[in-house]
Formats: C-alpha cells, sequence, structure tokens
C-alpha cells in the first residue's frame, strides 16, 4: 500500500512552457485589413441595412 520514495532520485524539472506564437507579417497586414473593414461597416453598415428595409417596403407596396 506503501511505496518509499525516498532512495529515488528526484524527478527532473518541468520544461518551461514554449513562448505564445507571434503572428507573421502577412497574418498581421490581414489582421488589419479585417479590423479596418468592420470599423467601415460599424459605420456604414447601419445605413446601407436601412435602405434594403426601405427598398423592400417599396417593392412591397407596390
Amino acid at each position: 500500500m506503501f511505496v518509499d520514495f525516498r532512495d529515488q532520485p528526484p524527478p527532473p524539472p518541468w520544461p518551461p512552457a514554449p513562448p505564445p506564437r507571434r503572428i507573421s507579417r502577412r497574418e498581421e497586414k490581414v489582421l488589419t485589413w479585417v479590423i479596418g473593414f468592420n470599423l467601415l461597416m460599424l459605420l456604414f453598415g447601419p445605413l446601407a441595412g436601412s435602405s434594403v428595409i426601405d427598398a423592400l417596403v417599396a417593392i412591397a407596396r407596390g
């Protein structure tokens, strides 16, 4: 039931965690474009959405 580990050497230390991966120059460029597009759509999206809804209402009315 009991195992005596006093005569055993201590285990080796844990290896350090690898550093997080950095994004490449191309990935950084794509991320910048995606964020820029999202910010642009944040401004113009509601205007485009309301005009589409207005067009659908106008078509429905005849």
